[in-house]
């Protein structure tokens, strides 16, 4: 499938869209990127003169990349309309701060994908190529009804 597909399919858009593109895509894994832009709303309130992206929001773009876009991937032609794609668990580890104007990317390695389950081991890195977090995340596919 071809890694621009897979973006436009995501089930989300502007601001909460945490995918700028996907470097690699196959049934092992995904890596993309995301540069947090300083506009973004979040950074207004956290933390005071001081803008930090939080915790959640790193989760977040590292279970986009990990886990949606590599099930998505996984699913190829059997990607329905009516498919959904759920955020179920996470382990993290926060290694470093990522600072508004940073762009990270993020390798996710499939551990396992069986009855609709996905779950994968993500690590996020800077442009300096240092780890900033990683955990396990997991998530659920399955048809709306």
């Amino acid at each position: 499938m071809e890694l621009n597909k897979i973006i436009a399919q995501l089930p989300y858009s502007e601001p909460f869209l945490f995918v700028d593109e996907l470097l690699h895509a196959d049934e092992n894994g995904v890596t993309g990127t995301y540069t947090f832009q300083e506009n973004l709303d979040f950074y207004r309130g956290h933390f005071k003169n001081n803008p930090v992206t939080p915790g959640v929001i790193l989760t977040e773009t590292m279970a986009q990349i990990g886990i949606v876009c590599l099930g998505i991937f996984l699913l190829g032609n059997d990607l329905g309309e009516n498919t959904v794609i759920a955020f179920t668990s996470a382990d993290m580890e926060f290694l470093k701060p990522v600072y508004p104007n940073e762009k990270v990317t993020v390798t996710s390695e499939k551990l396992f994908f069986r009855f609709g389950k996905l779950k994968c081991n993500a690590v996020m890195k800077n442009e300096a190529g240092q780890e900033v977090c990683r955990g396990v995340l997991a998530g659920m596919i399955t048809k709306r009804l």
